[in-house]
């Protein structure tokens, strides 16, 4: 299979993380990375080989460019690169009238030129509002809550981490639309301890009586308190939807590596697209 070839606009942590993500794949290669003058030239690894330019012109047999320059640059990026009938790939995450006027410039620029652009392909825009649109779907009638990333419950993570065969343990909470409170226990366990042993613990313990308590096993509590973010996307069906219609969906992760990996998936889609700017989706345009 003939790889594609693509270029990185920028290389900040998204740009980084989109070359590694690439370095990942099966079906694309790194063209080079275009930074602007004065900018470190050397690239990390496994991307440490590929050429630096200061302008994507002096880059050979690029496919599509992947822009990864803050959220006001990429509009003035992205008309001069689609002047040059170059595919881009953008997930620049702005509100309101902002991103209004970003996503007409960006589209009167690929119909003008010939040009394809997908826009809002990152984790938020992108995937986000994706999963919320299918929980919608599949509970049509109820309320939906985001939470990102809970803050840690002190005196509930001590009690939890006192638990016989408990190693360590991080809890968190979030209240729903309604006022609900949900405790959410993450625990790493000693060899040859039951998780079920664990869960009833928790639900014997007075200081969580009273409140929903979801418990979760997880390799390192080190490395969970380490990660970058973390999300709880909850669809409560009301009663009229019948019963048991909740769907909760709960992560921690690094937001810029499912940007970049949902970046390429977008990428993915350039050949086959007309001319023009085209909203992410996770179905064929």
């Amino acid at each position: 299979m003939k790889r594609q070839r693509v270029a990185i606009v920028g290389y900040g942590r998204l740009g980084r993380a989109c070359a590694e993500a690439i370095a990942e794949s099966h079906d694309f290669e790194l063209a080079g990375v275009v930074r602007r003058s004065g900018s470190e030239e050397v690239l990390l690894p496994p991307s440490q080989h590929a050429p630096v330019v200061f302008h994507v012109r002096d880059l050979q047999s690029v496919h599509a460019v992947l822009l990864c320059v803050p959220a006001m640059l990429v509009a003035g990026a992205a008309r001069e690169l689609l002047q040059q009938r170059l595919p881009i790939v953008e997930c620049a995450m702005l509100d309101g009238r902002a991103l209004e006027a970003h996503d007409e410039a960006i589209a009167d620029a690929a119909r003008l030129h010939r040009a394809a652009a997908v826009i809002g392909a990152g984790w938020n825009p992108g995937m986000l509002p994706l999963l919320q649109r299918s929980f919608e779907v599949l509970v049509p009638k109820g309320h939906s809550s985001v939470t990102q990333r809970p803050g840690a419950a002190l005196h509930h993570t001590e009690a939890a981490q006192n638990i016989l065969g408990v190693k360590g343990a991080l809890a968190t909470e979030y209240r729903d639309a309604d006022g609900r409170l949900t405790r959410y226990v993450y625990v790493e366990l000693l060899k040859g301890t039951e998780l079920e042993s664990v869960r009833a613990a928790l639900a014997a313990d007075p200081l969580f009586a009273g409140e929903e308590t979801l418990v979760f096993p997880v390799e390192s509590i080190a490395a969970l308190e380490e990660e970058g973010h973390g999300i709880l996307l909850e669809r409560r069906g009301v009663a009229r939807s019948g019963a048991h219609q909740n769907l909760l969906l709960e992560g921690r992760f690094d937001t810029r590596t499912f940007a970049a990996r949902v970046m390429l998936d977008a990428a993915r889609r350039v050949p086959s697209l007309k001319p023009g700017a085209h909203r992410y989706s996770l179905w064929a345009q």
